[in-house]
């Protein structure tokens, strides 16, 4: 994003870059930052919350009368304590014949759809995975939690990149299925602590490390140590 930034200064155009984390924003050295001590990947801060997220533009456009490079920290900062996990209720099971984590990736489809339909076409954009075949990705990792060499369980790709893919399509199905705009990383532990799928995956991980598999391998395939 700093690069680009400076390519459009050169080019005639001011920027001001909106970041999350500080040491980042600081060690990018865009021509004008904002650093917003929000939780990644919320750079105006509350989700729903007009009033605040005009604040945090109007200190950004604030910005634009710099002559010089500045970077500044805004005001509020806004804590995510780790432990919110968003209420979502999963639909029933349909079909006895699959894995409970293929069969609820199926059933979460419906949801999924009218949440595409409201936030419009750019979701899913530059997934590995489309919407059609997470059922399948997410029996490839089942099949590596039972036991087979992730090689020969058809995950189709890189085994973080469809984990990734996999948990975008199913918190983005909660969205049209929750109450409320979720706290960060609220969907996440959801995903992995309440979903089949999820668990599935963090099992499928463990088989994979215990196996001996190169560790970028299996690491990143959830966040952290979940």
């Amino acid at each position: 994003m700093s690069t680009l930034a400076h390519v459009f200064e050169a080019g005639g155009l001011a920027t001001v870059a909106l970041g999350s984390i500080g040491a980042h924003i600081l060690r990018t050295a865009p021509p004008r930052g904002l650093w917003g001590d929000f939780p990644l990947g919320r750079p105006l801060g509350k989700p729903n919350d007009a009033e605040f997220q005009h604040r945090v533009l109007a200190h950004a456009f604030s910005l634009l009368s710099s002559p010089e490079p500045v970077v500044e920290k805004f005001s509020e900062t806004i804590d995510d304590d780790g432990t919110e996990t968003m209420s979502c209720t999963l639909p029933p099971r349909h079909d006895p014949n699959l894995h409970p984590a293929v069969d609820e990736a199926n059933g979460l489809r419906p949801a999924y759809d009218r949440a595409v339909a409201k936030l419009g076409n750019r979701v899913g954009a530059g997934r590995a995975v489309a919407a059609d075949d997470i059922g399948a990705a997410v029996q490839s990792f089942v099949d590596v939690a039972s036991g087979t060499p992730w090689k020969e369980a058809g995950i189709p790709g890189i085994p973080a990149r469809v984990a990734q893919d996999i948990r975008g399509y199913y918190e983005t199905a909660a969205l049209a299925l929750a109450e409320h705009a979720p706290a960060a990383w609220a969907g996440t532990r959801w995903f992995f602590e309440s979903t089949e799928a999820g668990r599935s995956i963090v099992a499928a991980r463990k088989a994979m490390a215990d196996s001996g598999e190169k560790h970028g391998l299996w690491f990143y395939i959830t966040p952290g140590d979940m």
